[in-house]
Protein backbone atom coordinates (compact mmCIF):
# COMPACT_ATOMS: atom_id res chain seq x y z
CA UNK A 1 0.00 0.00 0.00
CA UNK A 2 1.32 3.30 -1.14
CA UNK A 3 1.60 6.36 1.35
CA UNK A 4 -1.82 8.26 -0.06
CA UNK A 5 -4.00 4.69 1.06
CA UNK A 6 -3.90 2.76 -2.41
CA UNK A 7 -2.56 -0.41 -3.52
CA UNK A 8 0.74 -0.71 -5.07
CA UNK A 9 1.19 -2.98 -8.21
CA UNK A 10 3.40 -5.30 -8.01
CA UNK A 11 6.34 -5.79 -9.77
CA UNK A 12 6.43 -7.40 -13.50
CA UNK A 13 9.39 -9.68 -14.20
CA UNK A 14 11.61 -7.34 -15.84
CA UNK A 15 11.39 -5.04 -12.43
CA UNK A 16 12.27 -7.79 -10.20
CA UNK A 17 15.09 -9.27 -12.36
CA UNK A 18 16.73 -5.73 -12.26
CA UNK A 19 16.36 -5.54 -8.78
CA UNK A 20 18.12 -9.00 -8.00
CA UNK A 21 21.16 -7.73 -10.05
CA UNK A 22 21.45 -4.49 -8.40
CA UNK A 23 20.77 -6.38 -4.97
CA UNK A 24 24.03 -8.71 -6.24
CA UNK A 25 26.44 -6.13 -8.17
CA UNK A 26 28.37 -3.91 -5.55
CA UNK A 27 28.35 0.41 -6.02
CA UNK A 28 29.47 0.92 -9.56
CA UNK A 29 32.29 3.29 -10.38
CA UNK A 30 31.42 7.12 -11.31
CA UNK A 31 32.67 8.87 -13.71
CA UNK A 32 32.53 10.09 -17.06
CA UNK A 33 34.73 7.16 -18.79
CA UNK A 34 33.35 3.38 -16.51
CA UNK A 35 34.23 0.23 -17.82
CA UNK A 36 33.20 -2.82 -15.49
CA UNK A 37 34.31 -6.32 -16.46
CA UNK A 38 34.82 -5.36 -20.09
CA UNK A 39 35.65 -8.41 -22.45
CA UNK A 40 36.21 -8.57 -26.13
CA UNK A 41 36.58 -12.08 -28.62
CA UNK A 42 37.49 -12.20 -31.82
CA UNK A 43 37.55 -15.03 -34.41
CA UNK A 44 40.60 -15.18 -36.13
CA UNK A 45 41.24 -17.97 -38.53
CA UNK A 46 38.85 -20.22 -36.07
CA UNK A 47 40.81 -19.42 -33.73
CA UNK A 48 39.50 -17.66 -30.69
CA UNK A 49 41.20 -14.67 -28.87
CA UNK A 50 40.92 -12.22 -26.00
CA UNK A 51 41.82 -9.29 -26.71
CA UNK A 52 39.95 -8.14 -23.09
CA UNK A 53 39.68 -9.94 -20.35
CA UNK A 54 37.39 -8.50 -17.68
CA UNK A 55 38.75 -5.05 -17.72
CA UNK A 56 38.07 -2.24 -15.31
CA UNK A 57 38.72 1.24 -15.95
CA UNK A 58 37.27 4.79 -14.42
CA UNK A 59 38.00 8.11 -15.55
CA UNK A 60 36.84 11.58 -13.83
CA UNK A 61 35.33 14.44 -15.88
CA UNK A 62 38.12 16.45 -16.52
CA UNK A 63 41.05 14.31 -16.45
CA UNK A 64 43.80 14.10 -18.61
CA UNK A 65 45.23 10.32 -17.80
CA UNK A 66 47.44 7.88 -20.30
CA UNK A 67 46.60 4.27 -21.63
CA UNK A 68 50.09 2.17 -21.85
CA UNK A 69 50.74 -1.10 -22.86
CA UNK A 70 52.81 -3.12 -25.10
CA UNK A 71 51.69 -4.17 -28.62
CA UNK A 72 48.82 -6.63 -28.06
CA UNK A 73 48.07 -5.67 -24.63
CA UNK A 74 44.51 -4.88 -25.76
CA UNK A 75 44.61 -0.60 -25.38
CA UNK A 76 43.99 -0.26 -29.13
CA UNK A 77 40.98 -2.52 -28.65
CA UNK A 78 39.93 -0.90 -25.78
CA UNK A 79 40.29 2.47 -27.63
CA UNK A 80 38.04 0.99 -30.83
CA UNK A 81 35.37 0.20 -28.13
CA UNK A 82 35.43 3.86 -26.51
CA UNK A 83 35.31 5.35 -29.40
CA UNK A 84 32.25 3.80 -30.85
CA UNK A 85 33.97 1.76 -33.35
CA UNK A 86 33.85 -1.67 -31.72
CA UNK A 87 31.06 -3.49 -29.60
CA UNK A 88 32.42 -5.87 -26.84
CA UNK A 89 31.37 -9.10 -26.17
CA UNK A 90 30.49 -8.76 -22.45
CA UNK A 91 30.44 -6.24 -19.48
CA UNK A 92 29.40 -2.65 -20.09
CA UNK A 93 31.00 0.35 -21.01
CA UNK A 94 29.57 3.66 -20.56
CA UNK A 95 30.87 7.37 -21.70
CA UNK A 96 29.32 10.28 -20.80
CA UNK A 97 25.78 8.42 -19.96
CA UNK A 98 26.19 6.50 -23.23
CA UNK A 99 25.87 2.74 -23.24
CA UNK A 100 27.71 1.11 -25.83
CA UNK A 101 26.74 -1.72 -25.79
CA UNK A 102 22.76 -0.32 -26.57
CA UNK A 103 23.68 1.89 -28.95
CA UNK A 104 22.15 1.72 -32.27
CA UNK A 105 24.15 2.01 -35.49
CA UNK A 106 22.46 5.81 -36.12
CA UNK A 107 23.49 6.18 -32.03
CA UNK A 108 26.52 5.37 -32.50
CA UNK A 109 27.22 7.85 -35.68
CA UNK A 110 25.85 10.78 -33.14
CA UNK A 111 28.29 9.83 -30.75
CA UNK A 112 31.21 9.90 -32.71
CA UNK A 113 30.65 13.43 -34.17
CA UNK A 114 29.54 14.82 -30.95
CA UNK A 115 30.28 13.32 -27.45
CA UNK A 116 34.07 12.11 -28.33
CA UNK A 117 36.55 13.53 -30.35
CA UNK A 118 39.67 11.79 -32.17
CA UNK A 119 43.58 12.57 -32.66
CA UNK A 120 45.47 9.58 -34.86
CA UNK A 121 49.06 8.91 -35.12
CA UNK A 122 48.59 8.80 -39.25
CA UNK A 123 47.77 12.48 -39.94
CA UNK A 124 45.81 11.11 -43.20
CA UNK A 125 43.10 10.05 -40.62
CA UNK A 126 42.89 13.68 -39.30
CA UNK A 127 43.07 16.00 -41.91
CA UNK A 128 41.82 15.87 -45.95
CA UNK A 129 44.48 16.80 -48.03
CA UNK A 130 42.57 19.28 -50.67
CA UNK A 131 41.05 21.01 -47.49
CA UNK A 132 42.68 24.13 -46.11
CA UNK A 133 43.15 23.99 -41.72
CA UNK A 134 40.32 25.98 -41.40
CA UNK A 135 38.29 24.08 -43.82
CA UNK A 136 38.72 20.71 -41.94
CA UNK A 137 38.34 22.75 -38.14
CA UNK A 138 34.62 23.57 -39.85
CA UNK A 139 33.98 19.93 -41.37
CA UNK A 140 32.95 18.36 -38.50
CA UNK A 141 30.50 21.18 -37.47
CA UNK A 142 28.90 20.71 -41.11
CA UNK A 143 27.46 17.34 -39.44
CA UNK A 144 26.01 18.89 -36.23
CA UNK A 145 23.74 21.97 -38.28
CA UNK A 146 26.27 24.74 -37.00
CA UNK A 147 26.06 27.68 -39.24
CA UNK A 148 28.61 28.86 -41.84
CA UNK A 149 29.43 31.84 -40.47
CA UNK A 150 29.54 30.14 -37.07
CA UNK A 151 32.01 27.40 -38.15
CA UNK A 152 34.60 29.98 -39.74
CA UNK A 153 34.45 32.15 -35.86
CA UNK A 154 34.81 29.28 -34.16
CA UNK A 155 37.73 27.23 -36.27
CA UNK A 156 39.63 30.53 -36.39
CA UNK A 157 39.58 31.16 -32.40
CA UNK A 158 40.89 26.89 -32.31
CA UNK A 159 43.47 27.45 -34.59
CA UNK A 160 44.52 30.56 -32.66
CA UNK A 161 44.10 28.96 -28.86
CA UNK A 162 46.40 26.12 -30.53
CA UNK A 163 48.91 28.33 -32.01
CA UNK A 164 48.29 27.82 -35.89
CA UNK A 165 45.82 30.87 -36.58
CA UNK A 166 48.48 31.70 -39.47
CA UNK A 167 47.92 28.31 -40.39
CA UNK A 168 44.30 28.42 -41.52
CA UNK A 169 45.10 28.84 -45.23
CA UNK A 170 47.52 26.16 -45.68
CA UNK A 171 46.56 22.46 -46.83
CA UNK A 172 47.89 19.48 -44.69
CA UNK A 173 50.98 19.02 -47.10
CA UNK A 174 52.00 22.89 -46.11
CA UNK A 175 52.35 22.09 -42.72
CA UNK A 176 55.16 20.47 -40.53
CA UNK A 177 54.42 17.39 -38.50
CA UNK A 178 53.48 19.36 -35.34
CA UNK A 179 51.13 22.02 -37.05
CA UNK A 180 49.21 19.08 -38.50
CA UNK A 181 48.44 17.75 -35.19
CA UNK A 182 47.67 20.53 -33.77
CA UNK A 183 45.26 21.43 -36.62
CA UNK A 184 43.94 17.65 -35.86
CA UNK A 185 43.66 18.80 -32.17
CA UNK A 186 41.39 21.69 -33.10
CA UNK A 187 39.40 19.13 -35.44
CA UNK A 188 38.71 16.69 -32.50
CA UNK A 189 37.21 19.50 -30.01
CA UNK A 190 35.59 21.76 -32.95
CA UNK A 191 32.03 20.09 -32.07
CA UNK A 192 32.51 20.71 -28.10
CA UNK A 193 33.23 17.14 -26.60
CA UNK A 194 32.95 15.45 -23.91
CA UNK A 195 35.49 13.25 -24.02
CA UNK A 196 38.80 13.35 -26.71
CA UNK A 197 40.56 10.28 -27.54
CA UNK A 198 44.74 10.67 -28.64
CA UNK A 199 46.04 7.39 -30.26
CA UNK A 200 49.71 7.76 -30.41
CA UNK A 201 49.39 11.57 -31.07
CA UNK A 202 52.99 12.19 -30.74
CA UNK A 203 54.61 8.41 -32.50
CA UNK A 204 55.94 10.16 -35.44
CA UNK A 205 57.10 13.19 -33.90
CA UNK A 206 60.52 14.37 -32.40
CA UNK A 207 60.93 15.25 -28.48
CA UNK A 208 60.94 18.75 -28.85
CA UNK A 209 57.80 18.36 -31.22
CA UNK A 210 55.99 16.02 -28.75
CA UNK A 211 56.65 18.38 -25.71
CA UNK A 212 54.74 20.81 -27.67
CA UNK A 213 51.92 18.26 -28.56
CA UNK A 214 51.01 17.79 -25.28
CA UNK A 215 50.93 20.94 -24.06
CA UNK A 216 48.08 21.67 -26.67
CA UNK A 217 46.22 18.77 -25.39
CA UNK A 218 46.79 19.84 -21.79
CA UNK A 219 45.73 23.06 -23.11
CA UNK A 220 42.34 21.93 -24.56
CA UNK A 221 41.79 19.88 -20.99
CA UNK A 222 42.60 23.14 -18.91
CA UNK A 223 40.58 25.77 -20.83
CA UNK A 224 38.43 23.62 -22.72
CA UNK A 225 37.61 21.63 -20.25
CA UNK A 226 37.86 18.53 -22.69
CA UNK A 227 38.11 14.98 -20.51
CA UNK A 228 41.43 13.58 -22.60
CA UNK A 229 42.68 9.82 -22.70
CA UNK A 230 45.78 9.35 -24.74
CA UNK A 231 46.76 5.51 -25.66
CA UNK A 232 50.31 4.48 -26.53
CA UNK A 233 53.05 2.34 -25.54
CA UNK A 234 55.62 4.98 -25.02
CA UNK A 235 56.37 5.41 -21.24
CA UNK A 236 58.35 8.49 -21.30
CA UNK A 237 54.91 10.18 -23.03
CA UNK A 238 53.14 8.69 -20.17
CA UNK A 239 54.70 11.01 -17.62
CA UNK A 240 53.28 14.08 -19.49
CA UNK A 241 50.01 13.25 -17.41
CA UNK A 242 48.74 13.00 -13.75
CA UNK A 243 47.69 9.27 -14.12
CA UNK A 244 48.73 6.22 -16.20
CA UNK A 245 46.94 3.21 -16.02
CA UNK A 246 48.90 0.14 -17.28
CA UNK A 247 47.07 -2.70 -19.12
CA UNK A 248 48.40 -5.62 -19.90
CA UNK A 249 46.89 -9.17 -20.99
CA UNK A 250 43.57 -7.10 -21.46
CA UNK A 251 43.25 -6.15 -18.24
CA UNK A 252 44.24 -3.04 -16.75
CA UNK A 253 47.02 -4.28 -13.90
CA UNK A 254 48.98 -0.80 -12.55
CA UNK A 255 48.45 2.85 -12.04
CA UNK A 256 51.30 5.55 -11.79
CA UNK A 257 49.84 8.83 -9.82
CA UNK A 258 51.41 11.88 -10.43
CA UNK A 259 51.48 15.26 -7.73
CA UNK A 260 53.66 17.73 -6.63
CA UNK A 261 55.22 17.37 -3.35
CA UNK A 262 57.15 19.22 -0.82
CA UNK A 263 59.81 18.30 1.30
CA UNK A 264 60.91 19.15 4.59
CA UNK A 265 62.71 22.26 3.20
CA UNK A 266 59.72 23.48 1.47
CA UNK A 267 60.83 22.66 -2.27
CA UNK A 268 58.56 21.42 -4.54
CA UNK A 269 59.09 18.35 -6.67
CA UNK A 270 57.17 15.82 -8.59
CA UNK A 271 56.25 12.63 -7.05
CA UNK A 272 54.94 9.36 -8.84
CA UNK A 273 53.74 6.73 -7.18
CA UNK A 274 52.29 3.08 -8.53
CA UNK A 275 49.55 1.08 -7.37
CA UNK A 276 48.18 -1.97 -8.68
CA UNK A 277 44.66 -2.34 -9.62
CA UNK A 278 42.43 -4.39 -7.71
CA UNK A 279 39.14 -5.17 -9.10
CA UNK A 280 35.86 -5.81 -8.06
CA UNK A 281 36.19 -10.22 -7.78
CA UNK A 282 39.81 -9.76 -5.46
CA UNK A 283 42.16 -10.01 -8.41
CA UNK A 284 45.29 -8.16 -8.97
CA UNK A 285 48.61 -8.42 -11.53
CA UNK A 286 51.82 -8.57 -9.52
CA UNK A 287 54.29 -6.49 -11.92
CA UNK A 288 56.53 -8.89 -13.60
CA UNK A 289 59.86 -7.66 -12.57
CA UNK A 290 58.10 -8.42 -8.94
CA UNK A 291 57.49 -11.69 -9.52
CA UNK A 292 60.16 -12.73 -11.58
CA UNK A 293 62.70 -11.24 -8.95
CA UNK A 294 61.17 -13.07 -6.00
CA UNK A 295 60.26 -16.03 -8.05
CA UNK A 296 56.87 -16.60 -7.85
CA UNK A 297 55.34 -19.12 -9.89
CA UNK A 298 51.73 -20.30 -9.76
CA UNK A 299 51.08 -19.96 -6.23
CA UNK A 300 52.04 -17.45 -3.57
CA UNK A 301 51.78 -17.65 0.04
CA UNK A 302 49.66 -14.93 1.88
CA UNK A 303 49.27 -13.24 4.95
CA UNK A 304 46.74 -10.38 6.51
CA UNK A 305 48.77 -8.06 8.77
CA UNK A 306 46.87 -5.38 10.40
CA UNK A 307 47.44 -2.70 7.82
CA UNK A 308 48.79 -4.98 4.71
CA UNK A 309 49.08 -7.67 2.83
CA UNK A 310 52.21 -9.93 2.76
CA UNK A 311 53.11 -11.94 -0.13
CA UNK A 312 55.66 -14.62 -0.51
CA UNK A 313 56.70 -16.98 -2.63
CA UNK A 314 55.60 -20.54 -2.27
CA UNK A 315 57.58 -22.57 -0.22
CA UNK A 316 57.44 -25.80 -1.46
CA UNK A 317 58.44 -24.49 -4.88
CA UNK A 318 61.22 -25.44 -6.90
CA UNK A 319 63.58 -22.10 -6.75
CA UNK A 320 66.15 -20.79 -9.46
CA UNK A 321 68.06 -18.06 -10.18
CA UNK A 322 70.79 -16.04 -8.24
CA UNK A 323 68.97 -16.10 -5.24
CA UNK A 324 68.30 -19.54 -5.02
CA UNK A 325 72.07 -20.20 -5.80
CA UNK A 326 73.40 -18.34 -3.10
CA UNK A 327 71.63 -19.95 -0.71
CA UNK A 328 69.06 -17.87 0.56
CA UNK A 329 65.55 -18.83 2.22
CA UNK A 330 62.89 -18.55 0.23
CA UNK A 331 60.76 -18.37 3.76
CA UNK A 332 62.20 -15.44 4.47
CA UNK A 333 59.42 -12.69 4.54
CA UNK A 334 59.77 -10.05 1.74
CA UNK A 335 57.29 -7.67 1.93
CA UNK A 336 57.03 -3.55 1.16
CA UNK A 337 56.11 -1.53 4.42
CA UNK A 338 53.18 -0.04 4.39
CA UNK A 339 54.12 3.19 2.84
CA UNK A 340 56.21 1.87 0.70
CA UNK A 341 55.79 1.86 -3.06
CA UNK A 342 57.63 0.80 -6.41
CA UNK A 343 59.60 3.51 -7.84
CA UNK A 344 57.30 4.71 -11.26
Amino acid sequence: MTAHGQIAEPPDLDQLQRRAVASRLPDRDEGIVVCENLVRIYQAEGVEVQALQGLDLAVSQGEMIALVGASGSGKSTLLGILSGQDVPTAGSAEVAGHDLLAMKRRDRLDYRRSTVGFVWQQTARNLLPYLSAAENVMLPMTYTGVRRSQRRARAEELLDLFGVGHCRNRHPDELSGGEQQRVAIAVAVANEPQVVFADEPTGELDTATSDEIFAVLRQANEDLGVTVIVVTHDALVSEQVQRTVRIRNGRTTTEVLRRIATDEDGVEARAAEEYAVLDRNGRLQLPREFTEHLHMRKRVRLALEADHVGVWPDASAPQAGPDAEAGTSPEAPREASPGASPGA
